[in-house]
Formats: C-alpha cells, structure tokens, sequence
C-alpha cells in the first residue's frame, strides 16, 4: 500500500541537505546501501526528496491496468539508484512507457488526479494497522508449527535481512 511520508515537499521536490540542514547525511546514507547491498540493489544517495503524491498516483493508475509491480520498482530504482525526481510528471510518463504503460493515458490520470482519493484512503487503512513508518513489512503467515496463531509481526524501516529471514522461520 502507498504512504505519503513528506506531503508538505514542494512539487518540484526540495533539496535533500536543506531539509536536514546541520545534519550529516552520510551515515544514514551509508546504512541505505548497506541495506540494499544485503539484498542486490543499486543505491545511489538521493540529492531531492520529492513530493511522492504524483508517482503514488502513478502507481494507483498502473494498478488499474495490471502494471503496479512493475512500475513500482521502476519507481523505487529512478528514485533511490538513479537520483530522478518521481514527483515530476514527465519524469513519471517516461518510467510508465519503460514497463509499458500507455504514456498518454498515465499523464492524462496525473492531470486529472484521477485516483486521488486512494492516498487518503490507503493513510486511514495505515493508521488503523497502526502504521506510522515506512517501508513496514507485516508478516502474517504463522511459522511452521506454531499455535495458535501468533500476532502479526511488523518490519520498520531499513532492516538488515536476518531480520526478514528470522521473522520468515520464527526465529
């Protein structure tokens, strides 16, 4: 489900060292490859952050129309390995025609705002699993054996994978 962390971000996105002014970003950035590295990603220390309103509505289109896999880890590659800002319009019908999706159908969604009350909705459905990071991982499925069935298990933020494979086995 989509989060909208930082809906106050400008929709040209803001300077990531403005918005943490004083703040040394190095070390939270070298814990963001160190992460991605545990699992095969590419990283690259992003210099914006961008308003996400426009690609969560991207990915709300491409979800109508069989793509939102798809242009999702588009969208989190553009993002976190090639420094793109996902808040532009061009930039987001650009991603959409690389996995697929009709570039002119996906502006005219942005445009309209065409899924814009899914956001909303999907921030009441957070708030209600008690949802307040991101990424959270809920893992639901019981280890095998156990009994009775134990309360989900949530996953914040960047966690090294022993993480997710102890949750997996129960460990």
């Amino acid at each position: 489900m989509s989060y909208e962390i930082h809906p106050e971000t400008p929709s040209a996105g803001r300077d990531l060292a403005d918005y943490f002014r004083g703040r040394d970003l190095a070390p939270m950035h070298e814990m963001l490859r160190s992460r991605a590295a545990e699992f095969g990603l590419p990283f690259s220390a992003p210099q914006i952050l961008a308003n996400s309103r426009l690609a969560i509505l991207a990915a709300e289109y491409a979800r109508d129309v069989g793509s939102h896999e798809a242009l999702s880890r588009r969208l989190f590659r553009a993002y976190f390995a090639e420094g793109l800002n996902i808040g532009d319009v061009e930039v987001l019908t650009t991603l959409g025609a690389e996995v697929g999706l009709d570039p002119a159908a996906l502006r005219h969604s942005l445009l309209t705002h065409a899924h814009a009350d899914r956001p909303a909705a999907a921030e009441q459905d957070a708030r209600r699993m008690g949802i307040t990071g991101v990424p959270t991982f809920v893992v639901t499925s019981p280890p095998p054996g156990s009994e009775p069935k134990p309360e989900p298990l949530r996953i914040v933020g960047a966690q090294p994978i022993a993480v997710f494979r102890n949750a997996i086995s129960g460990d």
